[in-house]
């Protein structure tokens, strides 16, 4: 299927993550200047730079101005040690103390306690960070200034090996450090002229959500509501009731979704295939989904009826078979919220 929540993503009522110029949903927020990321075969990749609205597939590449070049390079903004380095522009952007000596094996320690389900392999671990090197303490990224936290599905091989093994275990809510031995990290690769070759690596990671991997099996087939044509108002019903925590405004919501449309509830899109999505219930997310979610538990399912207005507005939306003035059906699981 057509990745019509990319659309949604890129429209002007943007989504938290947008899709790329090929329409796949994208994975999440990206790191300055690719830290974490991995091909297959383990070695690290840059991408050319994004626009304002498009999002590089595989996290972990530059999205930022802020952040390290493409060609290695690295701006003006970097500081050369860490009194040079600025004030945080996130309030919630943590310190990082650097270990004692350099790491030799990956270590783990949890600075502040979470809570629920540990991560296994096949979660998706949604996180914000900050990497230093563990010789000198000097900053090369964090995703807190940019006000984006991204998801790693672990087992993937889309992160460097620290990453992969250091977050097995990870409880929503926890704030934990992980000192990273070069050879996990990108042994004799430089990366630009803040990593070095054999450097180690620190990162403080925050846990933001651990969402279960799912099963496209589990996809609805129907929308679970009657056909909708010209509603006046968004409204919503309880497919099935969830029993975790309550999805209020202001949060961000970690769903799977399917798109019906309206008047047929013939599916147009789904997520299932892909990692879950993140929708912030605030003025910058998808209306209708604003709308009807709040009060929604994690674990349930709710079919919501989203008039034109609160959705793809008069014109509907000829990419992906949605006619003008069409209401749609968009049937949510909600996996988490943070």
């Amino acid at each position: 299927m057509r990745r019509t929540l990319a659309l949604l993503a890129c429209s002007s009522i943007a989504l938290v993550a947008c899709g790329s110029d090929s329409g796949d949903t994208a994975s999440g927020a990206a790191s300055g200047d690719g830290t974490v990321v991995a091909t297959e075969t383990g070695a690290s990749q840059e991408t050319e730079a994004p626009t304002e609205t498009n999002t590089p597939d595989d996290v972990g590449h530059a999205d930022s101005t802020d952040a390290v070049s493409t060609d290695g390079s690295a701006p003006d903004s970097v500081p050369d040690s860490v009194e040079d380095a600025p004030a945080p522009t996130s309030p919630d952007k943590p310190a990082v103390g650097v270990p004692d000596e350099i790491p030799t094996e990956l270590t783990v320690t949890v600075l502040e306690e979470g809570d629920g389900p540990e991560a296994v392999e096949g979660d998706t671990v949604i996180v914000d960070y900050i990497g230093v090197r563990s010789s000198d303490g000097v900053e090369f990224d964090n995703s807190y200034d940019r006000f984006q936290p991204f998801p790693v599905t672990l087992g993937s091989g889309s992160v460097i090996k620290g990453w992969e093994d250091g977050l097995v275990g990870a409880q929503t809510g926890a704030r934990i450090q992980l000192d990273i031995p070069s050879d996990l990290a990108y042994g004799a690769e430089s990366r630009g002229d803040l990593i070095g070759e054999n450097e180690a690596l620190t990162f403080v990671i925050d846990v933001r959500a651990v969402i279960p991997k799912t099963d496209p099996a589990d996809e609805p087939a129907e929308a679970g509501v009657p056909s909708s044509e010209g509603a006046t108002e968004v409204t919503s019903v309880d497919l099935v009731e969830g029993d975790g925590a309550t999805l209020e405004e202001g949060d961000t919501a970690v769903m799977q979704l399917v798109l019906f449309r309206g008047d047929n509830l013939v599916a147009l899109d789904s997520t299932w295939e892909a990692e879950p999505i993140q929708v912030p219930m605030t003025e910058q997310g998808f209306p209708g989904l604003v709308e009807g979610m709040p009060g929604m538990k994690v674990g349930g399912r709710r079919a919501i009826t989203i008039p034109p207005e609160s959705g793809f507005g008069p014109d509907g939306s000829p990419q992906i078979g949605l006619p003008a003035d069409t209401d749609v059906v968009i049937v949510v699981d909600l996996l988490g919220k943070y």
